[in-house]
């Protein structure tokens, strides 16, 4: 039997550190020669993993259960499988927990476990298992550190403010029209408007009774109104 019993300090927070651990593919891409494979409807999973015991490398095959108390940040994976040679047999059991470290926004992970074999291989992985679980380890948690301290992908803001158009100018646009004219303050360009009036009724030859006297003094008005 292989006993594992790990202590793992990460300068990131719990909340980060637990992201990122409790998600099989996060953990997978953490431990070399791992591979993650099919989900089953249960929420278990397929999962491969070779690892080299001195100048013997084997692959292990299992169907790999996880469950998680996200609260607590706190989970237990089991596993069950065997070589692809059919030589060894293994299950599997461990516990892992993320706490507060020991300065803010630091965490410390908890992992026990144990690993029962049998098969022809049995002696042999487990006369070497201490050395390979050191360097796992190791190799895991430079991993975790560098995974759990990627920034996560931030909000897009706008970085100018949207205009919003009020629904006449544009229907008037839709429909061929040219814009209307921003309002502007009466006064002298109400004056401009009436003297322009005027002159387009005299070219059309309006009788200059009336129209005349208001273009009159329309155009006397504007030069009042210019003078000021």
């Amino acid at each position: 039997m292989i006993t594992i019993k790990e202590e793992i300090a990460v300068p990131s927070p719990p909340e980060r550190v637990w992201e990122v651990i409790s998600d099989p593919s996060a953990v997978v891409s953490c431990i070399g020669g791992a591979e993650l494979g099919a989900s089953h409807e249960d929420g278990s999973f397929d999962g491969t993993l070779a690892i080299r015991f001195g100048g013997l490398r084997v692959k292990f095959a299992a169907r790999v259960s996880l469950d998680l108390d996200e609260p607590e940040h706190e989970g237990r994976l089991t596993a069950r499988g065997g070589d692809g040679q059919g030589a060894t047999r293994f299950s599997a059991g461990a516990t892992f927990r993320v706490v507060e470290g020991d300065t803010p926004g630091t965490s410390r992970v908890f992992c026990d476990g144990e690993i029962k074999l049998n098969g022809k291989l049995a002696k042999l992985i487990e006369s070497g298992a201490g050395a390979v679980v050191s360097r796992m380890t190791k190799e895991f948690t430079d991993e975790l550190v560098t995974l759990c301290a990627a920034p996560t992908e931030p909000v897009a803001e706008p970085s100018e403010p949207v205009a919003v158009a009020s629904a006449e100018p544009l229907a008037a646009t839709a429909a061929g029209r040219p814009r209307p004219a921003p309002a502007r303050r009466t006064g002298l360009f109400a004056r401009l408007r009436a003297w322009w009036a005027g002159r387009k009724s005299r070219r059309r030859g309006v009788p200059p009774n009336g129209a005349g006297g208001s273009a009159s003094q329309s155009g006397e008005a504007l030069g009042q109104g210019g003078r000021r």
